[in-house]
Parts: C-alpha cells; structure tokens; sequence
C-alpha cells in the first residue's frame, strides 16, 4: 500500500506531512482501516487532485500527472546523497545501498496501480490524471525550466525495471543537472521575508529567502544590436567565471536604454546550461547580501548576483556595507560568486559641490571623496555604455525592423518615422528604437 510505501523512504523522505503524496497516503490507510466514509474520502481525494492539478499547471506537466509528480520529487530532493553527487559525482559508500532501497520504492510509487481504490469509490478521477492531455501554453504562463527537466525525467523513469535502473538513471541526472531549485532554475528573487514559501508539493521555493523567476525572455547577447566591443568584455568575464577561472565584479555604466540590463539578463539564456545562475537584489535589500552569498557559497553552481540601476544618494550608507561585501571583509567571497551591477552613474554615489568645496566644514574633505570612489573600485571591471549617434540609431532600428516580416515600410520611410519619434521620445538609444518598432507593430 502507498502509505507503507512512502513510510519506508529515509533518504528521500517526504518533502512533509502536508505533501500531495502524504495526504494520498492517509487517504488509501484510512480507506483501508473503514476510517472515514465514502463521501469524506472523496471530497480528501478531490482536494489532492486539485492541489495537483495546481502544480502540473505551474511546472506543466503532461500525459501522466502522477508520474510527472513522483519525477518532481525526486528532482527536487535536496538531501546529502543528492547535494553530494551534485558538487563531487558518483561516490561508493553505505548511503548508495538506503538510496537505492528509496529507489526500489520510488519505482512502485511511480507505476501505482489506482484501480482498486477507484473501484472501491466508484471515481474515475486517477485514470483521468493519468491520461491526461494538457492545455497548450505559451512558455512564460509556466515555469519551463523545472517543467521540461521533470518531463525529460519522468519519461526516463518510464524505462526503468526497477529500483537499479532508477539509481543510475537518478545518478547521471543530478551530475549533469544538479538538484532541487537552485539547479532546475535560471534564476531568483530575493524574497523580503525569511522564507520564500512552498509549492503545494510540499517543496521549498528555492532555499530560504529565494524565490524562482519564472517569466524570463529569451535575450541572447547577439539579439542586442551594437555594443559589440561591451558585450565581448562582458561574454569574455562571464565565460571565465563559468569555467572556473577567476573572474572580476562587473559595473555596467552609462546612458539609459543602451542596453546595459538587457546585457547582463541575456548571460543567463547564454550560460545557463554552463551551471550559470543569477539572483536579483534590490538596493533596499542589501543587508540580505550576506545570507545569500552564504545559502549558495557551497553549491555547484556559478552565481551572478545582479543589481540593477544601482545608485546610493549622498546621505546613504548602504554602500559601506556593499563594499565590505565584495572586498574587505574578513570571509573571502566565494570562487562561485560574483556581483554584476548597472547603473546611470558612473561613480554610483551621488557627488555634491561640498564634496570638492573649499569651504566644506569637514576638515578632510578628500577622505569623504575617496571613500565614495572606493566602491567603484572593488568593481574589478567597469563598462561604458553610451547613447548612439545617429548613423548607430538608424542601424538598430533596421535590425529590429528585419526581425519581423509583417513590417511592409521601405527603409527611407521606415528611417523617416524612426527619426521623427527619435525626436518626440528620448533621443538616440537602443531602446528609443525597440519602442519605436513596438509602434509601428502596433499599427499592423
């Protein structure tokens, strides 16, 4: 019976007792022990195959619902053998022979026989779940990433023979994919809370304080027309960073919409499949810097914490503690962290008169005007990212423009239009022009 089962795993243990497959389980021993009436068990089984139905939605999962589910756990379990077999490879020892006794049950859990119990209630409702088609959806309503490695798996899973064949299997997919959030996920947010909730499996959403970052574009580096000679600076850092070299902080700087943003999203489409991942911060949040650095220091993962649009006023400390953070600290930061900031401001502390003034009562006056430039400093890369002229203006407008067939404008008036709304919308820049073409699409 299904309860026993999930009750014999000690590896794996279930993700709690709030879980889909804990409740299922209680449902099968109640109905076996006469706990609980016909009714009340339906309404208990209606309520788990509606939790799951959530999550198939949010993962998007297809044909068999429940061995998409037993696949999620088993790629989501982030316990000792799973983290180790992540950072180091396969290793012989006594956990293999508990896992592998885990496996032997994650196989009979995976090819559960429902049909008594839907006899014995008289439902339908497993053998819908598990010949299911879902609806189609387009790649940003769900999350693609840990949807497409938890129907890659459980399609391996459907091969197997028993619990060998998923011990290997299990074993290769966590050295090349990694486990649990962090390694199904491109990338996070830093949540403002101490816990980033859980998902109705039963999961953590990320580890503590993380939370994934579902709806991503797909912006490559070479999808950013100019800015040639920054993106090859920025593609040469980031490729040493993943390939285990050393690998500097990086500031982007300049004007705006010139694609310092978009620059720093597109690496982790890029690099992603390189064990690349990126975690957002917010300035407001600097103070949760060193919790995170410390969840992640010790996963097989490279970790580029962005910050966008990064500037502090003068009356503001919080850089203090930045600076701190990227160098000067007593612990080393991490080989597998690195911090990538953007900004309109070159020296990213606002600079007042009475920083160079003569008359500034504070009698060291270049101190406070060093210590404002030493943050910049720690940023062992700093990339300028200026405004086009005209002639760099118009050639990423007809870029864009080529990107989209249903755009009928001869290149004179297509150039004409994007010089008038250069014009009336902001002057010369990539995204000026990005705007532009949203325009005239808009008009098709």
């Amino acid at each position: 019976m299904m309860d026993r089962l999930s009750a014999g795993l000690l590896m794996y243990r279930d993700p709690g007792s709030e879980s889909i497959l804990s409740k299922i389980s209680e449902i099968i021993r109640d109905h076996r022990n006469a706990a609980a009436d016909k009714e009340t068990l339906l309404f208990r089984i209606n309520a788990e195959i509606n939790r799951l139905l959530k999550l198939a939605t949010r993962y998007g999962f297809d044909k068999n619902l429940w061995q998409d589910y037993i696949a999620y756990l088993m790629i989501m379990n982030e316990n000792p053998f799973s983290l180790t077999l992540e950072r180091t490879g396969a290793q012989r020892g006594s956990a293999e022979t508990i896992v592998r006794r885990d496996m032997d049950i994650f196989y009979k859990l995976y090819n559960y026989d429902f049909s008594e119990l839907e006899r014995d209630l008289g439902t339908d409702i497993f053998s819908v779940i598990t010949d299911y088609t879902s609806i189609p959806k387009k790649e940003h309503a769900y999350n693609s990433s840990v949807g497409l490695m938890v129907r890659m798996f459980s399609d391996e899973m459907e091969k197997a023979s028993g619990g060998d064949d998923l011990l290997s299997m299990m074993t290769g997919f966590y050295e090349k994919y990694g486990v649990g959030m962090l390694g199904m996920n491109k990338a996070f947010r830093v949540m403002d809370t101490e816990s980033a909730g859980s998902d109705d499996a039963g999961f953590m959403l990320g580890t503590v304080g993380l939370s994934p970052i579902t709806n991503i574009d797909d912006v490559r580096l070479d999808d950013l027309i100019g800015c040639e000679r920054e993106k090859s600076i920025l593609r040469a850092n980031t490729e040493a960073f993943v390939s285990g070299r050393k690998a500097n902080n990086c500031l982007l700087f300049g004007d705006s919409g010139t694609g310092k943003s978009t620059s720093v999203r597109a690496l982790i489409n890029e690099y992603y499949g390189s064990g690349l991942r990126m975690i957002e911060l917010y300035k407001y949040q600097m103070q949760r810097l060193l919790p995170v650095i410390d969840q992640v220091k010790n996963r097989n993962y490279k970790f580029i914490i962005y910050m966008d649009d990064l500037s502090f006023e003068d009356d503001e400390t919080d850089f203090k503690y930045l600076k701190a953070v990227i160098e000067g600290g007593l612990e080393a930061r991490p080989d597998n962290v690195l911090i990538y900031a953007t900004s309109n401001r070159r020296h990213l502390i606002r600079e007042t008169w009475k920083d160079s003034s003569d008359v500034d009562l504070e009698k060291h006056t270049s101190d406070t005007i060093q210590e404002k430039m030493s943050l910049v400093n720690r940023f062992g890369i700093t990339i300028a990212y200026m405004n086009p002229g005209k002639k760099e203006y118009e050639r990423i407008v007809k870029g864009i423009a080529a990107r989209y067939p249903e755009i009928k404008m001869s290149e004179d008036e297509l150039l004409y239009e994007a010089g008038k709304w250069e014009v009336m919308h902001g002057g010369f820049s990539g995204r000026t022009a990005q705007q532009f073409i949203d325009y005239v699409l808009g008009k098709i």
